[in-house]
């Protein structure tokens, strides 16, 4: 797995080839999880997550899926993401703030072929501009809050299939 580097990516992926055979690999995920992680396994797909009282308001998760198409080789398919609720949420603002931004628009093209006074339309169509801009800075500021507990969560990763030989 290569590494993370200086800056995060949205939702960085990642995959993996480890010479073992699916059960053996599937077995290590069902084992407790060194504190202050969580496992939770749901057929291939792995859940890594930090526990409850390590859990802030920007942590992040590692989402694994395990495949074997080759007899004694198993994929390892993985994505860093944040917490799917916070993930949902931010996207319903985005879709929000840019639908009303649209909304206000087309009022404000209603008035000016009108003839009538768009300032209203136009100083709401910048208000949402901004709380664009504020959304996008604490998106920035997330990841940056994040970063030092997705890489504890790629050291972990690394420490539990440090036993099998990389393709």
């Amino acid at each position: 797995m290569s590494d993370l580097g200086n800056e995060i990516v949205l939702r960085p992926r990642f995959e993996l080839s480890l010479v073992t055979e699916f059960e053996k690999l599937v077995a290590i995920f069902d084992q407790k999880a060194k504190n202050p992680f969580s496992i939770k396994r749901i057929d291939e797909h792995i859940y890594i997550r930090f526990k409850k009282e390590e859990t802030m308001f920007w942590s992040p998760q590692l989402h694994l899926e395990l495949t074997s198409f080759e007899k004694g080789i198993t994929k390892i398919h993985g994505l860093f993401g944040p917490n799917p609720t916070l993930w949902t949420f931010f996207m319903f603002l985005h879709f929000g703030v840019g639908t009303l931004f649209i909304i206000l628009g087309v009022f404000a093209y209603s008035k000016y072929s009108l003839g009538q006074d768009v300032t209203f339309w136009l100083v709401g169509m910048f208000f949402l501009v901004l709380i664009w801009f504020t959304l996008y800075a604490f998106g920035r500021m997330g990841k940056s809050k994040g970063k030092p507990q997705m890489t504890a969560l790629k050291v972990y990763l690394d420490e539990l299939i440090s036993n099998f030989e990389k393709v």
